[in-house]
């Protein structure tokens, strides 16, 4: 029996214990905190937070796989009246309907975008300037970056199209992602995986394959490998409880800068006691900005669309996520050109920031299913494949 060793327990490291073991591999998982799930994990307590707001796409590979598995769990659906609630802050004034010009680099039929180009140099070609930057702003819901429009063409144009897409590709697991986190790891357990927990790993075992699904700062520190790098976002993050009032937006696009804000009680009552909303945001912000600018400007939507929030505020948090949003890819780079997943001597890597397609999350999914696959591989187990019903590009 072929033996697999995952590190990292999070989204990838769980994709991958599973994949394995469906494949008949014993694999134990190390995860260094004492709980499961990684950046996808849900707090305790009566303010159920994600590390920032989170949402599942039904447009990418993950979903497919999660679905035929039984692991997304229920969902909760948003009410079309509270969908009605979606504002755009542009010119400095909340708006129900984006400018028109934006619009067009909405369309199906606009032009795919170039990898080697800058989006705001593209996209101003194709809209005019004011269609450009706003475009480039909302696309900072999907990036987590600072500056959107300075980022590779093709890179935004897809991540714009995926978050605008109707009817929307964002989907809310009831409960937040932990309710999905605990579902895989169950189906690991019952297939067999063995996961440990506070178990930090510091040398690279030597017993078999190893599938490294931490982040990339934590690879490389592991691997000793200074080439694991690459650019990722820097973001904001504002948690906010509020008593309910009628008439709060449900969630708030900022066509004037870089910054998102939701009411993600709005489907999931289940998220905050009774009586009270819980606000979640991301401000994305430069590397000479601080925390306190990020919030700045998040108080600023704030006061916009949530009147009277200062005084209806019951619990608040604010933090950093620093190379925690996953990659984004300069003009004249892809996904291609990220750290390999296969490091050699039966060493793989798998997360957000490394060489596989997809949105968000989906990238340390495909990912996951790639190491998996090239492991297995090389233990000369020809008789495995990655589901076509998938449609993994390979990298």
């Amino acid at each position: 029996m072929h033996r697999i060793t995952v590190i990292g327990g999070g989204l990838a490291g769980l994709t991958a214990a599973i994949t394995a073991a469906e494949a008949g591999v014993k694999v134990t998982v190390h995860e260094a905190h004492d709980t499961l799930g990684g950046r996808a994990r849900t707090a305790d307590g009566p303010y159920r937070t994600n590390e920032g707001p989170h949402a599942l796409y039904s447009g990418g590979p993950h979903w497919t796989w999660l679905k035929q598995r039984d692991l997304i769990g229920p969902l909760a659906p948003i009410p079309p009246l509270e969908a009605a609630r979606l504002r755009l802050r542009h010119r400095g004034v909340l708006r129900r309907t984006p400018p028109l010009a934006m619009l067009k680099l909405l369309r199906r039929s606009s032009q795919q975008a170039p990898v080697d180009v800058d989006f705001l140099t593209w996209a101003t070609e194709q809209a005019g300037e004011e269609g450009a930057r706003a475009a480039a702003f909302y696309s900072a819901v999907a990036l987590f970056h600072h500056d959107p429009g300075s980022l590779s063409a093709a890179f935004v144009q897809e991540r714009l199209r995926r978050a605008t897409k109707l009817p929307p590709e964002a989907h809310y697991p009831r409960g937040g992602w932990a309710s999905v986190i605990d579902r895989m790891a169950a189906r690991a357990w019952n297939l067999g995986v063995r996961m440990e927990t506070l178990a930090r790993v510091d040398t690279l075992p030597r017993n078999g394959p190893v599938v490294v699904a931490t982040s990339l700062a934590s690879a490389r520190r592991l691997l000793k490998d200074d080439s694991l790098t690459w650019t990722g976002g820097r973001t904001a993050l504002v948690d906010l409880a509020v008593r309910t009032r009628r008439g709060d937006a449900f969630a708030v696009a900022d066509l004037d800068a870089p910054g998102w804000i939701e009411r993600f009680t709005a489907q999931d009552r289940t998220l905050a006691p009774a009586g009270e909303q819980l606000v979640q945001g991301q401000f994305p912000i430069a590397p000479h900005e601080s925390k306190a600018d990020g919030v700045a400007r998040a108080e600023r939507l704030l006061d916009l669309a949530f009147e009277g929030w200062r005084e209806r505020v019951t619990w608040r948090r604010e933090a950093v996520a620093q190379g925690r949003t996953g990659a984004v890819d300069l003009p004249g780079t892809s996904w291609r050109d990220r750290p390999a997943v296969d490091r050699g001597d039966g060493v793989y890597l798998a997360g957000d920031q490394v060489a596989a397609p997809g949105v968000l999350s989906e990238v340390s999914f495909n990912s996951a299913l790639e190491a998996v696959a090239l492991a297995l591989r090389s233990r000369e187990r020809p008789d495995f494949r990655i589901r076509e019903d998938l449609d993994i590009k390979q990298a």
